[in-house]
């Protein structure tokens, strides 16, 4: 029956944008390579726990505007022109943290600058994303969307951590983030030049036809509150994972787990994370988006990041212990893989405002994770921190109970009839 299709078609892979998949993944690894040690580097180097957070929330700030911009930019503009923008935006911000920032730790230049590299990865990969709700056969879209995130995790959270264990060794940690660089220009290359696909703006657009398409990415959260909600959700959903490497390297320093080892439990959780993105991909096809979302994902990641924190006293700092809660914990949050296929199914045209409402939702963590622990951990601690992002995973399972497409909301009206 599939005879005619090419093998990455058969796996869940658009065939006509496949290479820009494997773009993506080495995009991201060059970002993500100093998400795991830059804040525990930093406070060696002298800088507070506070410092570093608020460095990781401009950060986030820029993330979440990008990310937001990605889906409406890419009507307006087309997937190529936007990614590249993004890819641009990232080494300026690179080079400057770097060579003003880093150089000689101006605290001033280091936050300007981390910003301004914040807006580009949500241009390059959360405007391919947009590409896949378009290029994508909807009854295959959960699949495809969970391919994506295999390589964005994959390559933010995977590589990055494994590479910078061996990089930092050898290069040392500055070289290690100029190395960052060579990485992202070779995912470029895979994702705007090698990958021929072309989704381009609409025709026949002014400057006043671009303007609401950019409209269009605030005024669908109005018009279809679920597409908010769905934006909430999104969130949520790496909220923790964001918040984690802020604080959680220090913590775990403090019961005998040493940032290295940390980083290959952080590889080895986002490895788990990888698998079950392609995991829960299916089972959403399957079981239904919502249900998945709800029990596995906000449920199930509530309960995983409560053991995160108490891992290190049950078991007394065993590294092999801690490291099989983060898996579960990583596996687990794959299970709002789903939402990048439910919102995108909220309506039925203007596809990329839907999506800038969920980019946003996926770009505002990197500011409220690190937020969340600079403004309650002097209060209430690393305990305090772990309570205040599980129970942010039980709402986000009640929100979504809320998150229905018009046919089952047809359904749920013909069940209602029968009982009266």
């Amino acid at each position: 029956m599939n005879k005619g299709l090419a093998w990455t078609d058969r796996i869940g892979i658009p065939s006509k944008i496949a290479w820009g998949y494997l773009g993506v993944l080495i995009f991201m690894m060059g970002d993500g390579l100093e998400i795991g040690w830059l804040s525990p580097w930093l406070i060696e180097q002298g800088f507070s726990v506070q410092e570093t957070s608020w460095l990781f929330s401009a950060y986030g700030v820029t993330i979440a505007v990008s990310s937001w911009l990605s889906g409406v930019l890419v009507e307006a503009l087309g997937t190529k022109r936007t990614m590249l923008a993004g890819f641009l935006l990232y080494v300026l911000g690179t080079a400057g943290f770097i060579s003003l920032g880093i150089s000689s730790f101006h605290y001033t230049w280091m936050i300007l600058f981390y910003a301004l590299r914040g807006f580009g990865y949500p241009l390059f990969a959360y405007s391919f994303l947009v590409w896949i709700a378009y290029r994508a056969d909807k009854k295959r879209l959960g699949t495809a969307v969970g391919w994506f995130w295999f390589v964005f995790t994959g390559g933010l959270n995977v590589l990055g951590a494994y590479y910078s264990v061996w990089a930092i060794k050898t290069l040392g940690h500055v070289n290690t983030l100029w190395s960052a660089l060579i990485w992202v220009s070779i995912g470029a290359i895979f994702a705007l030049v090698v990958n021929k696909d072309r989704l381009e703006r609409k025709s026949g657009q002014d400057v006043s036809g671009k303007f609401e398409e950019l409209k269009k990415g605030i005024t669908v959260a109005y018009q279809e509150p679920k597409v908010l909600l769905g934006g909430i959700v999104r969130t949520i959903n790496t909220t923790a994972q964001f918040a984690f490497p802020v604080f959680l390297p220090t913590y775990l320093a403090g019961h005998g787990i040493p940032t290295t080892t940390w980083l290959g439990i952080w590889g080895a959780i986002f490895t788990s994370n990888i698998l079950f993105n392609l995991v829960f991909g299916i089972v959403g096809d399957k079981i239904g988006w919502r249900n998945t979302i709800m029990y596995f994902g906000g449920v199930g990641c509530g309960l995983t990041t409560i053991g995160i924190y108490y891992a290190p006293q049950w078991f007394a700092g065993n590294v092999w212990a801690v490291g099989a809660i983060g898996m579960l914990w990583g596996a687990l949050l794959a299970a709002y893989v789903p939402l990048s296929a439910l919102v995108p199914s909220l309506v039925k045209k203007d596809k990329g405002a839907a999506m800038s409402i969920l980019n946003l939702g996926a770009g505002l963590p990197t500011f409220v994770g690190p937020a969340i622990v600079g403004l309650t951990i002097g209060t209430v601690g690393d305990a305090g921190v772990i309570w205040i992002l599980a129970a942010l995973y039980f709402v986000s399972a009640i929100l979504t109970k809320f998150i229905t497409l018009p046919t089952e909301e047809a359904a749920d009206d013909i069940i209602a009839a029968q009982k009266i």
